[in-house]
């Protein structure tokens, strides 16, 4: 079949030669392993296709919707973050010149708004102190797990498919990751627990859990209250921590929200990881962990797992902008601290197009039982969210992914990326965030194509 974009190369490749002019090389079998595992490849292999083919319907990338962006929006909401110090923290000038320009809080300058969003929308209360906000939630993945990782008897556990980037993090500190399986409903319970015995059996030391009880990027999951509790039970049954991963829950079908594992949490056991770039806009890079356990033996007082994320940061990224986190504050002075207000339009966006996919997977490859069923072609279906994941009756790999940008102009994104690798070949995600209805009618007829054109 012709083509359907093919982009320019520009420049010749050979003024991009490495090291040319040079006699010096770097080897990758002498940089760390992490350099060339898949896991952290993905995210950089999807940009380079989707900027190959710029003109492709693109189920690829999980990025916020940007119909409600505008300019205009940062200089009033600097503005209202400035009225806010002035006002509630009682700061003068000088001191609010500071704050915007200076390094800033280690553990950042936006973390009583971030608790106040906490108890407003997750009926949680937390100390502001027990707060660190970080370069994008990546950051706090990073930190928590550099701090539990002692030597290599230390093992995570996550729900897999995982997130790309839990799995990049982990391999970024040389934390071993011990897979546990993922159903319709979240984590499997039962596999959790078989799992950190078997690593226990081993020798190992399983620290935590890593989970996203809503919308779970990629598979869309979403655990049920029973299995939340159940979950909290075990961890504090089996002495581990749970990672507890927030991005999505605000994007719901308008019913009632799940309680977070960390508002069922009685005993300390769960880290909460938060982001602001689902909820309010990716470019400012604003994420937080909640790590409120009490550490002690370090001969430094009375001090909790913040405190010691907030000495790792400092080695890493020193302090998180202050502008960035500004004008995080200021959306949230905005909207009351509440994110489930801010979000309602965007969520109402996201609902819109969950449906249009559904509803258009059914059209092209509909027949039998409907969705999850077994035949040629299945899908899930999420209640909410910004995935769906198909099941193609072929190899749905890196090359496979190429051919269908080339031939059919259309990029969506292959899951064994998420299974780091050791399954998921037949499966892809569709994110359709970023999509009006008509793209996504026009994007599941090329997929259609590509499907029937075999492997």
């Amino acid at each position: 079949m012709t083509a359907f974009l093919t982009a320019p190369r520009g420049l010749d490749a050979a003024r991009h030669d490495p090291g040319r002019g040079s006699g010096f090389r770097l080897d990758t079998a002498g940089l760390h392993a992490s350099v060339t595992d898949p896991a952290l490849t993905s995210m950089t292999l999807l940009n380079d296709i989707a900027g190959r083919y710029p003109q492709a319907v693109s189920f690829a990338a999980g990025r916020p919707y940007e119909g409600f962006y505008d300019t205009g929006d940062l200089p009033r909401q600097l503005r209202a973050f400035e009225e806010y110090l002035a006002r509630e923290r009682g700061l003068g000038p000088e001191q609010i010149r500071s704050v915007f320009f200076q390094y800033g809080r280690t553990k950042g300058v936006i973390h009583e708004l971030i608790a106040r969003h906490l108890e407003i929308d997750e009926a949680l209360t937390v100390d502001p102190e027990s707060v660190v906000v970080t370069t994008g939630a990546q950051e706090a993945m990073v930190l928590v797990l550099r701090a539990l990782r002692r030597d290599a008897k230390d093992v995570v556990l996550a729900a897999v498919p995982a997130y790309v980037g839990f799995l990049g993090a982990a391999r970024l500190v040389d934390m071993g990751l011990r897979p546990v399986r993922e159903g319709p409903d979240g984590i499997d319970l039962d596999d959790l627990a078989e799992q950190i015995r078997r690593a226990r059996r081993e020798g190992l030391r399983p620290r935590a859990c890593y989970v996203v009880p809503d919308f779970a990027n990629p598979s869309g999951a979403s655990m049920t209250p029973e299995d939340r509790q159940r979950l909290v039970d075990l961890a504090d049954d089996e002495d581990i921590l749970l990672l507890e991963d927030n991005p999505y829950s605000f994007f719901h079908a308008g019913t009632p929200r799940t309680p977070t594992l960390k508002s069922l949490d009685r005993t300390g056991r769960v880290l909460y990881f938060g982001s602001f770039s689902k909820t309010a806009y990716a470019g400012a890079r604003i994420g937080y962990v909640i790590a409120d356990q009490p550490v002690e033996g370090d001969g430094s007082g009375a001090v909790v797992l913040a405190d010691q994320l907030a000495r790792l940061k400092s080695m890493l990224t020193l302090n998180t902008s202050t502008v960035a986190q500004a004008a995080i504050g200021g959306f949230l002075v905005e909207n009351g601290c509440s994110l489930e207000r801010a979000t309602r339009s965007v969520a109402a966006v996201y609902r819109r197009n969950l449906r249009a996919v559904l509803d258009g997977l059914e059209e092209r490859f509909g027949g039998g039982s409907g969705p999850g069923r077994a035949g040629p072609v299945s899908w899930n279906a999420p209640s909410g969210g910004m995935f769906v994941v198909v099941t193609l009756p072929f190899v749905a790999d890196d090359a496979a992914l190429e051919r269908c940008a080339a031939d059919f102009g259309v990029l969506w994104t292959p899951m064994h990326h998420f299974y780091g690798g050791a399954a998921g070949f037949r499966q892809i995600r569709l994110s359709f965030s970023v999509l009006s209805p008509e793209h996504v009618a026009e994007g599941l007829d090329r997929l259609a194509a590509f499907v029937a054109s075999g492997p």
